[in-house]
């Protein structure tokens, strides 16, 4: 999941980036009524939204293991400049994934102190959490 900037703006758009968990390794026991197929759903929803509302998206999607996550952490926030930087619910609310959060904002931090970071509670209200800091 990515989008670029559309044919015919005037000007680049304003860059997200997107940090969390890939569908697949997901805690599913942690989210009654949500799967697999469900979340992938919410958060093309949620990308469709934050386009919409005026920004390109760049996902980060991984695993829980830092020696994954840092690397293509690091080599997302190389490409470029970001806005802002949502950090997934699915990262942050789950007691054992503690540890893995604070490394990822200690990471963004130190790569992109300029970027807002944002957080939603769910993948519906991405696009909101980006407002709150950061305008189109």
């Amino acid at each position: 999941m990515s989008t670029e900037n559309h044919p015919g703006d005037a000007a680049p758009r304003k860059r997200v980036l997107i940090v969390g968990l890939a569908p697949k390794f997901v805690d599913f026991s942690q989210f009654p009524g949500l799967d697999e197929a469900k979340l992938t759903a919410r958060l093309q929803a949620a990308e469709q939204a934050v386009v919409a509302a005026g920004f390109d998206v760049t996902w980060c999607l991984t695993d829980v293991a830092w020696e994954r996550v840092e690397p293509l952490l690091r080599e997302r926030l190389a490409a470029g400049e970001f806005a802002a930087i949502m950090i997934g619910a699915g990262i942050r609310m789950p007691p054992p994934l503690l540890l893995l959060f604070e490394r990822i904002v200690n990471l963004v931090h130190e790569a992109a102190p300029r970027a807002r970071l944002c957080f939603n509670t769910s993948p519906e209200t991405t696009a909101a959490a980006v407002l709150r800091w950061v305008r189109p």
